[in-house]
This record gives C-alpha cells, sequence and structure tokens, in this order.
C-alpha cells in the first residue's frame, strides 16, 4: 500500500446523523404497516438471521441483577451491522406506574462505528418475542395445531396470541391469570379478532386438550407454573416467562420427559428452565432445527419444549425490520448524536463552535 493511499481522504465524509424512531413512531410504524404484517416481518427476518447463524459474533447478555429485577445489554453483530439492546425486567414496576418491560436499541456500521439508528425497543420487544414464539412453534407444534393455553395475560400477552393466530394458524385461546383483571383486559383487547377465547379457572384448566402451551408469566421466582400430570402427548410448549438466574416456569420433571430447544445455549442454560437442571442435559438449538442441521419434532407424540430467554439476534433482526419499514413508510426523526467536525481529530474545537439547534430533524428523506 503506497503512502499516497494513506494521505488521500474521501471526498464526501460519511453521515454523523442518527436515524431516531420513537415510541410513538414506532406504533404509528405498526398501524400503518399491519399487526399481522410486522408480526409476519419480523419472523422472516429472524428464520433468514438465524440461517447465518455462524456468521455472527455472538455472546450471552450482560445483567445486571437486583432484588426487584434485571437490567441488561445485548449485543451482537455480523460483518457490517452491529446491534445492541439495553432492557429491564421489573415485575413490581407495575405499581407504581411503569413498563415491566422497557427497551431501546441501536443499529451501528461495523465499518465504522457510526450509530445509524435509534429505536425504541418495548413494543419492539413484545412483537419479536411474539414473532419467536410463533417462528418456534411453526417448526416444532404438531401440523394442525388449533388450541392454544395461554398462561400469565399481562403486557405480553395480545401479542403471543394474535402471533399465533396470524403465523400458526391458533383459532382457540384459553386463558388463565392468578390476577383475573388481566384476563379481562386481554379478553376486551382480543374482541373482534377472530380468535375463541375463553377464561378458564385454573392452570390445568386452561391447559387440558391445548395443543400448545405458552406461559408468559412475570414474577422473578423458581416458579412451576406446569407440572408434569398437566402434560399430554403431542403438547409443545412455549415456555416465555422464565428468563433470567431463579426465574422459571416449567417444573423440572415436564423438562426431562420432552424434547428441549433453545435459542443460544451458554445463555439458556444460566437463564432458562433448564436451570433447574445438569450442564449435560440434552438441547437442541433452534437454528439447527431451521438449517436442516438437526431434527425437530421426533412424532406426533412427542412432547416439545422451547426454553425461551431472548436472543440478542431476536432484536437485531428486529431492528432491521423497523429500519427498513420505517425507511418505506417515510417515518422517523434525525438525531445529531455524533459531533460533526471540520477536523475529525480537532474535537475541542466544537467547544468554540456556535451551538445549532439542530437536535431533531422531521421525517427525513430516505432513499
Amino acid at each position: 500500500m503506497n503512502a499516497s493511499h494513506h494521505t488521500t481522504r474521501p471526498a464526501t465524509r460519511p453521515a454523523t446523523d442518527t436515524t431516531y424512531l420513537s415510541a410513538p413512531a414506532v406504533a404509528e410504524l405498526v398501524r400503518r404497516k399491519g399487526l399481522a404484517q410486522s408480526l409476519r416481518g419480523i419472523a422472516d427476518n429472524i428464520h433468514a438471521d438465524f440461517l447465518r447463524w455462524p456468521a455472527f459474533d455472538k455472546s450471552a447478555r450482560v445483567a445486571n441483577h437486583s432484588r426487584d429485577g434485571v437490567i441488561e445489554l445485548m449485543p451482537i453483530a455480523d460483518d457490517r451491522l452491529y446491534s445492541f439492546k439495553y432492557v429491564n425486567g421489573h415485575p413490581r414496576n407495575t405499581r407504581i406506574g411503569l413498563s415491566t418491560v422497557m427497551a431501546f436499541g441501536v443499529l451501528a456500521d461495523v465499518d465504522t462505528g457510526a450509530p445509524l439508528l435509534l429505536s425504541e425497543l418495548t413494543l419492539t420487544t413484545a412483537l419479536r418475542t411474539a414473532a419467536m414464539s410463533a417462528l418456534a412453534a411453526r417448526t416444532l407444534a404438531r401440523p394442525g395445531s388449533r388450541v392454544m393455553a395461554l398462561i400469565g395475560n399481562g403486557a405480553q400477552s395480545e401479542f403471543q396470541a394474535l402471533a399465533f393466530q396470524h403465523l400458526v394458524g391458533i383459532t382457540t385461546l384459553r386463558l388463565f391469570d392468578v390476577d383475573p383483571r388481566a384476563s379481562a383486559k386481554l379478553v376486551a383487547n382480543l374482541a373482534g379478532s377472530g380468535l375463541d377465547v375463553s377464561v378458564c379457572g385454573s392452570t390445568a384448566e386452561a391447559v387440558r386438550g391445548a395443543d400448545i402451551v405458552t406461559t408468559v408469566t412475570a414474577d422473578k421466582t423458581n416458579a412451576t407454573i406446569i407440572t408434569p400430570d398437566m402434560v399430554e402427548p403431542g403438547m409443545h410448549f412455549n415456555a416465555v416467562g422464565g428468563d433470567c438466574p431463579g426465574k422459571t416456569e416449567l417444573h423440572a420433571d415436564v423438562l426431562r420427559q420432552a424434547q428441549v430447544f433453545v435459542e443460544y445455549t451458554p445463555q439458556t442454560r444460566v437463564e432458562g428452565d433448564i436451570q433447574q437442571l445438569p450442564a449435560d442435559f440434552a438441547v437442541t438449538e433452534l437454528w439447527q432445527v431451521l438449517a436442516g442441521q438437526r431434527s425437530g419434532r421426533a412424532s406426533d407424540h412427542a412432547v416439545t419444549v422451547f426454553d425461551s430467554v431472548g436472543f440478542a439476534l431476536e432484536d437485531f433482526s428486529a431492528l432491521r425490520f423497523v429500519r427498513d419499514t420505517a425507511a418505506e413508510l417515510g417515518l422517523g426523526d434525525t438525531l445529531q448524536l455524533i459531533p460533526e467536525l471540520a477536523d475529525p481529530k480537532n474535537l475541542f474545537a466544537s467547544l468554540r463552535q456556535p451551538a445549532v439547534p439542530r437536535a431533531v430533524v422531521t421525517a427525513p428523506a430516505h432513499a
């Protein structure tokens, strides 16, 4: 490489502006795109990215645990894009008017490190979690599954219900929550959806006769929401709520009698329902099934479990979806997170420049 190559400057500097998608902007994006299409688009992205599993630099999330909850950072990258999600889980938050889960995320350019997108991820996390659940069930549940028990009817439940309706073909929902008001809320929000919804008096009643059982409870405890006596041949369990150390939903014997599938094994062994079992307990990573490297359900009578904890690749996929859809719909604002410098080696000069009121510019033009 000659010296002149080192000194040649690009004709134009890379842009330093970052696209910003607020919570209202993402809600508008979903309304305009349509909920079913948004769920489908995120699921398609997750599927495509899982098929590229070896291309990603992966790690378990970094978690800071406290008495009442957890705060986590979830990074991942391929050779073009880096993403991370900041997310919390504080089940007691609803008592003071805050969401249990709150999140935001970033997409950045690997070549320069420049942040390309800053987006809310609270609503988007609910969408991607539901899309991931539906993708796993489409892969692992018995074909023709139509009845789902939904245990835990909080903030995630509508998204799970509608993802399974639109992406899996569920027509009947059987609900249970220890708080009857949560079930009433869910029934009201699903009115007009076309789903046949009934509220049950117990987990056992809701699970009886179901093809798929989704557990999405919030308490940070070693709970046993599902016990072995509730398990019927051929059931598929979508265990969503157990997602950090000390937080489980399935009795260990349910796992022992099932084929268990996970996202990223090193993370799930610490955070998932399989934290109850020895480190050599056999599991299959879902990407291997999607890629045809491992088999999925062994038979119509087999019991399958998707031990879902949420993995950073799913957020990478969801951020790609909101970025591309925002560009398609002309949504989003622009933030100047990075100083714009005449000389990139002279950061101090930014202190001498007059302030320019350009924090947010609405509706940027998209290529």
